[in-house]
């Protein structure tokens, strides 16, 4: 039998399974026993991010924020006023998954769920991918376009083997369970 070649062939080590996704996905190089975290747990997240900043904002502008969503203000002539506090709303969400990305390596919601953001090969996300992952969250707020691009993620999320939505397959990063992730990965996760 020395005379014989294997039927298997690992090349770069790992597990069986790990080389045939890496060959059939070039980009895909994902930590040792990293567990992606299912859609649920993100969906969930997101809805607890969103209370947090909407509940700061509410009671930082005594409720007035409330006008951004108020349709007949939009259809008034104040409709400026509208304009306002939509660009208010925007730029809040932003600037927390922002700085909540930079500090934490996740938003409070992903902390209390236990969902870690890295990039696929474990490292660190940079602040250039926080603000392009930050930016492209907001369209989860934009009402009726939100229910469309939620409803193609967590289908997207679902198909993948991968688990990436589009936002991560663009950006190059993953959605872990932050204590499946290997010691390497995690020390910059708070």
């Amino acid at each position: 039998m020395s005379d014989h070649d294997s039927p298997i062939s690992i090349h770069g080590g790992g597990t069986l399974a790990k080389a045939i996704v890496s060959q059939n996905n070039d980009h895909w190089s994902l930590p040792d026993g990293s567990i992606l975290a299912p859609w649920t747990r993100r969906v969930a997240s997101l809805v607890i991010d969103v209370v947090i900043v909407n509940s700061v904002l509410m009671l930082s502008t005594g409720s007035m924020v409330r006008n951004a969503w108020n349709l007949s203000l939009w259809i008034s002539e104040d409709f400026h006023y509208a304009i306002a506090f939509a660009g208010i709303t925007l730029a809040s969400h932003w600037l927390y998954w922002r700085i909540t990305g930079l500090v934490f390596s996740r938003s409070l919601g992903q902390k209390v769920l236990g969902i870690a953001i890295v990039m696929e090969d474990g490292s660190r996300v940079s602040s250039k991918v926080w603000d392009a992952r930050a930016a492209r969250k907001l369209l989860y707020l934009l009402p009726i376009i939100n229910l469309y691009i939620g409803v193609y993620e967590i289908a997207r999320i679902s198909q993948r083997h991968t688990h990436q939505s589009n936002l991560d397959l663009r950006l190059g990063t993953i959605a872990a369970l932050s204590n499946s992730l290997p010691p390497a990965s995690r020390r910059h996760i708070r």
